[in-house]
């Protein structure tokens, strides 16, 4: 009795032992779920980036971040990215500065009509403390730009061929929705219109509008040349993005893992500005080789012509973006 009393005390103590280990041992966390939504197509270079950075992330972080991408509006459209992403239901954005006019009035400088004379001016300013400063500037209201990410100049689509401004007149532009380029539209006399990123193609081929400006990246990726006889390179703005996170998310980051995904942005910044020029003007051949629309090229006095007819718009909003923004960002064209 005695024997069989010992065996069953051992035999709890056992049990006892073996419980306490397991409750002692911390359990796997889950990984930290990073939702990244976009616009635009994969094969674009905010795509592009967009994939690297989710390959890089998981690749340095095994096991303690997964990145779920969402292109083509696929998760959130123009209207609720930025809700979704203050409300952190998507951790990660890259809109265009235009978006952001509601946050900060100083991004406006980016789309100023004709500031830049190319993309290397544009990548020139997007380098300098002024322009860097200004990623930090929506802290305060939940909002952290981590990066600039270049996507090409912005070039003009119509139904009718534009060589000067006042081929624009009459014309209905798709717009992004922000008021300084309703302004500048306005100031070429043309009617300028509110429309998704993802209803540009439907609304031109309905003709609800029927010009409108992107890269070339996207005129070719959302078909726009299908629908359009003429396309005009004008170089008309950079087409560039903020690469945007919820500012409590991302300070709310474990410092190990933050500190690897400042460097993976970091490093994806570097190869999307890197290829951005080249997958832009692959994606110009390819429209190119379609054939289904001409391509106008300006010189550069009707270039000027087009400056000229805008630029009382860049004073009009310079006490907003401030006169020493302007001045850095024209001083970029020299060379």
């Amino acid at each position: 009795m005695k024997k069989l009393t010992t065996h069953v005390m051992l035999g709890a103590c056992s049990v006892l032992f073996a419980s306490l280990l397991q409750a002692g041992e911390p359990e796997s966390a889950a990984p930290i779920n990073i939702k990244f939504s976009h616009v635009a197509a994969d094969h674009t270079p905010k795509g592009q980036g967009a994939l690297l950075f989710k390959k890089l992330a998981e690749e340095r972080l095994p096991g303690k971040v997964k990145v779920d991408v969402y292109a083509n509006s696929s998760l959130y459209g123009d209207g609720k990215e930025l809700e979704a992403l203050l409300l952190n239901e998507v951790q990660l954005l890259a809109p265009a500065p235009a978006k952001l006019d509601k946050f900060t009035k100083q991004l406006q400088v980016f789309d100023l009509m004709f500031l830049f004379d190319d993309a290397a001016a544009a990548e020139r300013f997007q380098q300098t403390d002024k322009a860097l400063a200004l990623l930090s500037s929506m802290e305060s209201k939940g909002l952290k730009g981590l990066a600039y990410w270049s996507n090409g100049m912005r070039q003009l689509t119509s139904n009718k061929p534009l060589h000067e401004p006042a081929d624009a007149r009459g014309l209905k532009f798709r717009v992004q929705p922000s008021r300084i380029w309703d302004e500048q539209y306005i100031a070429l006399r043309a009617v300028p219109r509110k429309m998704a990123f993802a209803e540009i193609y439907q609304g031109l081929q309905t003709g609800v509008v029927n010009a409108s400006d992107n890269p070339w990246s996207n005129i070719y990726s959302q078909r726009h040349y299908e629908v359009q006889k003429y396309l005009t390179e004008a170089n008309l703005t950079m087409g560039n993005y903020v690469l945007l996170t919820n500012t409590k998310f991302w300070d709310g980051l474990p410092q190990d893992v933050r500190r690897e995904l400042d460097k993976v942005v970091a490093e994806v910044t570097l190869e999307v500005n890197k290829q951005a020029e080249a997958l832009n003007q692959a994606d110009k051949q390819r429209i190119v080789e379609a054939g289904t629309s001409e391509i106008i090229q300006l010189t550069p006095e009707q270039r000027d012509m087009w400056r000229s007819a805008v630029k009382p718009v860049w004073a009009q909003f310079e006490e907003e973006i401030g006169a020493d923004l302007i001045k850095a960002a024209e001083a970029a064209n020299q060379h």
